[in-house]
This record gives structure tokens, C-alpha cells and sequence, in this order.
């Protein structure tokens, strides 16, 4: 008997919504952070000097950013209007393009090419925004609720893998357009696999009663406890990109603060960063299986990230090595990420299920605007590590109220509406 339960537990969690889930995160990711890893030799290569890097470079992460903010509006509305599958085939075909376009820039000869990367990023954030809402929704949705945390974290551990693959692809083609044109040719395979994957049951439930209101992102605001809900949602995932948009992208501004006499160079921050937070998500997973609580593994992982954090800013580390080895520290504290999703998809009903878990991490995503603002602003009268620091601070104040706030979710019934 025990047997026969372990086989169908695993059937569920090696399904093809399940790999085909991953597989388009793991573009989703590779494509998301390859800006970030090539952001530097891009636009060394366009002619820009050491400032111009770090100025323009942060110009086009907010435009990504703002990209993703106003996708996760677009493709969060129509998953719960159109059908989850609808997003995941629209998304792809959107951000694959804007790829293949961002290895072309060295050609462009019709407008300026800066203003060309800073478009072409907010196109591929726009697209980029559909991919991990929508295949978390779909496998909350078609796995068997004591499975999701694991289910979930599957799809996260194995799609943030791809930062990593898009660091050594950066490495081993030396050219970073070649890296653009394999992360939107990794794409369009993708949507080959998503031919054999099926709708949600539970979404196709509810398209044959045309009296209930789908994908309705006003709803979020017409109800007190459900906005309440939501905002708690997106302050959870605030420390995520704390580490990532500001830790790691600006790590070679932090080796310079701290004093390391090496170069750091921001891709391999990112990539040991994402290195951790894969390890994060199984194990994010795990913890809130054997806990029976999102919550407390949320918590747990969010103080050990804070108390890295600390020890980078405040630690005296003075090695390239040691940085690279925080990093990798704090991605696997924060690697709560699918948790953090699966949290916001889990809060509610069918009709505004893909709108939330999709507009949600992108919201976090576009507060890294206002992250790199608030650091840049404070950098020249606090300097690099202080201006971290606060940063830092109103992060994760937001994050642990939100996090202690918020209901469980743990084995709770999806089948059900928002009023």
C-alpha cells in the first residue's frame, strides 16, 4: 500500500505540468537575470565608461523592472480571464523575441542603441512577468494539496538553476549577444513541450458559469481584508529582491566600499546568489512540508538571510571568494521565493488566483525601482554600505510583519471563489 502511494506522490510531481512548469521558469529566470550578468560587458562594448556602467546600467534594470510591474497587471489579468495556459504560451513568445532582439543592439543603426537596450529590457520584462504566476497557479492547481510546498518548490529549485546556466553561457561563448540569442532560442523550444500540457481543472470549472467575475485586479481594492491580504503578499517577497537588485547587482559597488582589492564581478555574484536560492526553494519546500506551516519556513529562512546580510555589510569580509560565499548565503535564506509565491496564489479563490500569484512577485519586482532609487539617493551622503543598510532595514521590517501577519496556508481547500 505504502508503495502504490509513494508511485502516484511521484506520478503527481514528475507530471508534464510539472516539468514543463520548471523547464519555463528556468528560461523565465535565464532571461531575467542575463541583463544582470552581461549588464557590464554590454555596455562596456557600447562605448561607455565606468559611470556611464553604472548609471545607464541601472536605468535599464529599472526599466526591466517597470516592465515586469506592468506585465504582471497584463498577464495576471488575462491567466484568470483567458486560462492559465494562455499566459504561459503568450508570455514566452514575448520575452523570447525581445531576447533575440537584445543580441542585435550592436547593430542597430536606425535610433540609439542605449535607448534601443532600455526598451528592448522593459519589452522582455513585460513578457518575463507572465511565466512563474501563471505555472504556479497551474501546479497549486493540478496537484494534490498535500503535495503543492514540495510540487512548487520543485519547479523553483530546478527554474532558478537558470541564472547559473546563463552565467556560464556568458563565460564559455565570450560574446554576451550570443547569450541573448540562446536564452530566446531556449524559449522557443519551450513552446514546443507546452503543446501536450492541459488547463487547470478547477479554472475550466468555473469558464462555464459566465456569471462569475474573473481576473478583476480591482477586486484587490473593494475589499479591506482581501487588500490587506494582497499588500502583505508583496511585503513578503521584498527582502528577495533586496539581495538580488541591490547585493548582488551592485556587488562590485560593495567590493569597492569594503575595501577587497580584486575585481568582483557582478554575473558570478548572481550566479552563486541563484546557486543558493535553488538550494533555498527544495528546501523551503521540505521545511514547510515537515512543519506543516508556510509561515514559520518563511520565517526561519528570512532571519538566517537578515543575519547574512548583516555579516556582508557589516562582517569585514575582504576576499572576492568570501563575498561570492555570502552570496550564496543569503540566496539560500531567501530562497523562500516559490514559497512566497505559492503563499500568494494560496490566498485566494479560483477567479483571482493567476491575477495574484502573477501580479505579486512582480510587484516586488517593480518595488526594486524604488529600492535602487532609495540606495542611490542615500549613496552620496551615507556612502555605499550605509545606504545598504537602510535599505536593508525598511526591507525587512516589511517583510517579517508581513510574513507574522498573514494566514496560513498550509493544506488549505483552492476550491473555492472570491466574492
Amino acid at each position: 500500500m505504502n508503495v502504490t502511494t509513494e508511485k502516484s506522490d511521484l506520478q503527481h510531481l514528475f507530471s508534464l505540468p510539472v516539468i514543463v512548469a520548471a523547464l519555463g521558469y528556468f528560461v523565465d529566470i535565464y532571461d531575467l537575470q542575463l541583463f544582470g550578468i552581461v549588464r557590464i560587458p554590454s555596455l562596456e562594448s557600447l562605448g561607455l565608461n565606468k559611470e556611464q556602467v553604472d548609471s545607464i546600467g541601472t536605468a535599464i534594470l529599472n526599466y526591466q523592472m517597470i516592465g515586469l510591474l506592468l506585465g504582471g497587471l497584463l498577464w495576471g489579468v488575462l491567466g484568470d480571464k483567458k486560462g492559465r495556459l494562455s499566459v504561459l504560451f503568450g508570455s514566452i513568445i514575448t520575452y523570447s523575441l525581445a531576447n533575440v532582439a537584445c543580441g542585435m543592439i550592436p547593430h542597430i543603426e536606425f535610433m540609439d542603441k542605449i535607448v534601443a537596450y532600455k526598451w528592448l529590457r522593459f519589452i522582455a520584462g513585460v513578457g518575463l512577468a507572465g511565466e512563474l504566476g501563471a505555472g504556479i497557479t497551474l501546479v497549486s492547481e493540478v496537484l494534490p494539496k498535500r503535495l503543492r510546498a514540495i510540487g512548487t518548490s520543485l519547479v523553483a529549485g530546478i527554474g532558478l538553476l537558470g541564472a547559473v546556466v546563463g552565467t556560464f553561457t556568458v563565460k564559455l561563448s565570450g560574446d554576451w549577444t550570443i547569450a541573448y540569442y540562446i536564452g530566446g532560442g531556449m524559449g522557443f523550444a519551450l513552446l514546443l513541450l507546452r503543446v501536450g500540457v492541459i488547463e487547470s481543472g478547477m479554472y475550466k470549472s468555473i469558464t462555464q458559469n459566465h456569471e462569475i467575475s474573473r481576473g478583476n485586479f480591482f477586486a484587490f481594492f473593494t475589499n479591506k481584508e482581501r487588500f490587506i491580504k494582497y499588500i502583505k503578499c508583496i511585503g513578503i517577497g521584498l527582502p528577495t529582491w533586496y539581495c538580488i537588485g541591490i547585493l548582488a547587482y551592485m556587488s562590485n559597488q560593495f567590493g569597492e566600499a569594503l575595501g577587497i582589492p580584486e575585481k568582483i564581478e557582478p554575473g558570478l555574484t548572481i550566479m552563486w546568489a541563484y546557486i543558493g536560492i535553488s538550494a533555498g526553494d527544495f528546501l523551503s519546500g521540505i521545511i514547510s512540508h515537515t512543519l506543516q506551516s508556510r509561515k514559520k519556513a518563511i520565517f526561519y529562512m528570512m532571519a538566517f538571510s537578515l543575519v547574512i546580510v548583516v555579516i556582508y555589510l557589516f562582517g569585514g569580509i575582504k576576499t572576492a571568494n568570501g563575498l561570492y560565499a555570502l552570496a550564496c548565503c543569503f540566496g539560500l535564506g531567501t530562497g523562500y521565493w516559490a514559497m512566497f509565491v505559492t503563499v500568494g496564489a494560496e490566498q485566494f479563490g479560483t477567479n483571482l488566483r493567476a491575477t495574484a500569484a502573477t501580479t505579486v512577485p512582480n510587484m516586488v519586482r517593480g518595488a526594486l525601482v524604488g529600492m535602487t532609487t532609495l540606495f542611490t539617493y542615500l549613496k552620496p551622503g551615507m556612502g555605499v554600505i550605509y545606504a545598504g543598510a537602510i535599505v536593508a532595514a525598511v526591507s525587512y521590517l516589511i517583510g517579517f510583519y508581513s510574513t507574522l501577519t498573514i494566514p496560513e496556508t498550509h493544506n488549505k481547500d483552492l476550491d473555492y471563489l472570491e466574492e
